[in-house]
């Protein structure tokens, strides 16, 4: 008989005190993912998937991670190639930097800038909107309806970058993926049944 296989380790959700971090956390824990909410940097660091949610501010929460010795951590993590998901802001801290925080630099992982949405749409986007995958993908499924809650709008440098967009007075980038990183501007944790899935695909692909 072959043995079993091991127990995979927990998922780090990094707690550096702002945004959803507690609804992130019990998001997967209702999709059944082993997930610890720690603010340790040692154990972060050493996690063998992390996951960085965000709300609210760009610069509010870029300066939070720096703040609680967290930041570096989280690149030391992107940087070894383990698994790496961002959520909403958290997917938009790893750009360059954001025209709602000009002063505050993000992670510099992926090439662009946040920008606000067009001015024709109603800001924020706070609403449910149908996924467009652009590219087959293992965690993402196309036409999923998941939920928004945003005023700005990754443009990276790297159109190839974009894994799905929605239609939001014209195309709007949902979720971007490189190598081990995985970010969706949408809340898996707040689009139900579809946006648990997600989480629950991520955590087996690692």
């Amino acid at each position: 008989m072959p043995p079993e296989p091991a127990p995979q380790a927990p998922v780090a959700v990094v707690d550096y005190g702002i945004g959803n971090l507690h609804s992130a956390h019990k998001a997967f824990l209702r999709a059944g993912v082993d997930a610890r909410l720690t603010n340790d940097p040692v154990e972060v660091e050493r996690a063998a998937a992390v996951v960085l949610p965000g709300v609210g501010n760009f610069g509010a929460c870029m300066r939070a991670l720096r703040e609680t010795g967290l930041l570096g951590p989280v690149l030391s993590v992107i940087e070894a190639g383990r698994p790496f998901l961002g959520i909403c802001v958290g997917m938009q801290m790893l750009f360059e930097g954001s025209d709602e925080s000009p002063n505050d630099p993000g992670l510099g992982v992926l090439n662009g800038r946040v920008q606000m949405l067009s001015e024709q749409v109603k800001r924020p986007q706070m609403q449910w909107n149908r996924l467009s995958v652009r590219a087959q993908d293992e965690v993402l499924r196309d036409g999923d309806w998941v939920y928004f809650v945003h005023s700005l709008s990754a443009r990276p440098e790297d159109p190839s970058v974009v894994v799905a967009e929605v239609d939001y007075g014209g195309p709007v980038v949902a979720a971007v993926r490189r190598g081990n990183i995985l970010a969706t501007q949408f809340h898996p944790e707040k689009s139900g049944s579809a946006g648990l899935a997600v989480l629950r695909r991520w955590a087996d692909t690692r």
